[in-house]
């Protein structure tokens, strides 16, 4: 029997925490080949969730060059990964979300006119830059993919509006979802979750591009008055590498004494913070989904999701970067009983941790009837 070949390229920490519960499910079915492609996109937070996994890719590009900026990024992945497509000339290159490495990924693939399966598919905001260049790229994706694979009935309906062929849509939930069960242990500790033991904990993730500047100022001057007016609350910043954004959060949040600043954690020490918090304040993405599967409220501070089903939901609220906004709408949270209960308990819209199974299944039904 001649296997299947499956070409799996990512380069993120949030690629890879979404992408290796995939990977090792992938790697139990006896019909497929499954290579694994990192880019090196990020480098120390991905090796860090490869070690998490125990995924060991079979490439690593390493593109990540100091000062780097989006025309490096792009251009390193599109050249590096054509030997790679050459030499293994696979079935289907499966990529995540909507990242650069993504995008320059799938492109290559559609150049080689190889079959581009797309997990995470049919997320939009519709504003190109916001989030920037993360909405052009999900985006550019669906019109080369073959299947996409949605986490949700909202996503496949902006596919289907969008003309993607409806029978090449499926519903599977997000695998980020799945990558909870390998990480979440009730007999956690750590440290910093000591220092925080009694209190009301505020995990906080900013990053984003389009925040870094002034909103990010009012982002983090919101939390500081936060932290002053409440006694009881005390915050973790795993902070991102990014130089600017270390520039601008030590500059505003610098002599706090509730808040801790540290560096990013490995996706399992991560996804345990998570699950001891009591609020969680980002600008990230793939936290909107993570969260509400534990039970914790989420104030995305940005102006648009492209995880609108949350919002429905009602485990999101949207603050915008605006620091009186982001102040009102956490205090009330903290004060308001009843506001926290529904939004702690308002039911997690992003599947139930067999997406990866799923998805699994469906591509050797797909492989199959390809022969």
């Amino acid at each position: 029997m001649k296997l299947k070949k499956i070409l799996v390229v990512f380069g993120t920490r949030p690629e890879a925490i979404k992408m290796c519960p995939l990977v090792k499910e992938l790697k139990k079915n006896t019909k497929m080949k499954v290579t694994v492609c990192v880019t090196g996109q990020h480098k120390e937070m991905l090796d860090q969730v490869l070690h998490t996994f125990s995924v060991i890719p079979d490439y690593n590009l390493q593109i990540m060059k100091e000062g780097q900026d989006l025309y490096d990024i792009t251009s390193r992945i599109l050249v590096d990964i054509r030997g790679i497509l050459q030499t293994e000339n696979p079935d289907v290159v499966l990529v995540h979300g909507d990242t650069s490495t993504a995008f320059a990924a799938g492109l290559a693939a559609f150049y080689s006119q190889i079959p581009v399966g797309h997990v995470e598919a049919g997320l939009r905001t519709y504003n190109l830059y916001s989030p920037y260049p993360e909405e052009f790229n999900r985006q550019a994706i669906g019109l080369f993919a073959k299947w996409h694979f949605a986490p949700t009935d909202s996503a496949r309906e902006k596919l289907v509006k969008e003309g993607k062929d409806p029978k090449q849509i499926y519903v599977t939930g997000n695998t980020g979802i799945d990558a909870l069960q390998t990480t979440v242990r009730p007999d956690y500790r750590h440290p910093e979750l000591e220092w925080a033991e009694g209190s009301r904990l505020l995990i906080i993730t900013a990053h984003r591009r389009e925040n870094v500047g002034q909103p990010m100022r009012e982002m983090f001057r919101a939390i500081r008055r936060i932290l002053d007016t409440f006694s009881d609350v005390k915050a973790i910043y795993p902070i991102h590498l990014n130089p600017t954004v270390r520039k601008i959060a030590q500059e505003e949040l610098d002599n706090c004494a509730s808040l801790r600043l540290i560096d990013p954690l490995p996706a399992e020490d991560f996804h345990n913070f998570l699950n001891k918090s009591y609020i969680i304040l980002t600008d990230s993405g793939g936290i909107q989904e993570e969260a509400p599967a534990l039970g914790k409220p989420v104030l995305v501070m940005r102006d648009d999701t492209e995880r609108s089903e949350g919002v429905t939901a009602g485990t999101l609220k949207l603050t915008g970067t605006s620091e009186e906004t982001i102040y009102n709408l956490c205090r009330n949270l903290l004060e308001n009983s009843d506001e926290y209960y529904q939004m702690s308990h308002a039911k997690n819209p992003y599947g139930n941790g067999t997406a990866s199974i799923q998805i699994v299944n469906i591509l050797e039904q797909e492989l199959e009837m390809r022969k």
